[in-house]
């Protein structure tokens, strides 16, 4: 099968559009009340690998019904005009749901630059594993 566009086509178009927080400024961020880390991973994800310090966690599959205010799974998180920096594990995830979030309208949104895996690597904080 031959698609007509694929997934490193889509990331790297999004990469072309959207903000990329580099990991040493994104952890000045850390005790900004006005930032706000969405961590896009899968909860298993978060249970196996912890997770950015005081971090919200926005499943991938969810992001735009709890984004949107229209929504009647909107969160209030979203609606408080903090920036936004979205991560998944490689931003790969985090690039694309950025790219969907400024097509919506969201604004101050970005994403952390390699992901929560360069987070960790890096020795930056994180909390322990979520517990289920």
């Amino acid at each position: 099968m031959k698609l007509k566009i694929g997934y490193q086509a889509l990331i790297d178009r999004a990469m072309a559009e959207i903000e990329t927080i580099p990991l040493e400024r994104a952890q000045n961020f850390l005790s900004d009340p006005n930032v706000v880390f969405v961590d896009i991973r899968d909860v298993r994800e978060l249970e196996r690998e912890g997770l950015i310090p005081n971090a919200f966690h926005a499943p991938r599959g969810m992001l735009e019904f709890w984004v949107d205010p229209e929504s009647p799974y909107f969160k209030s998180i979203f609606g408080e005009s903090k920036r936004l920096i979205l991560y998944c594990a490689s931003a790969w995830r985090s690039a694309l749901a950025v790219q969907t979030l400024q097509n919506m309208g969201v604004p101050y949104v970005c994403h952390l630059e390699g992901g929560f895996s360069a987070w960790k690597k890096a020795n930056l904080p994180t909390l322990e594993k979520l517990s289920k």
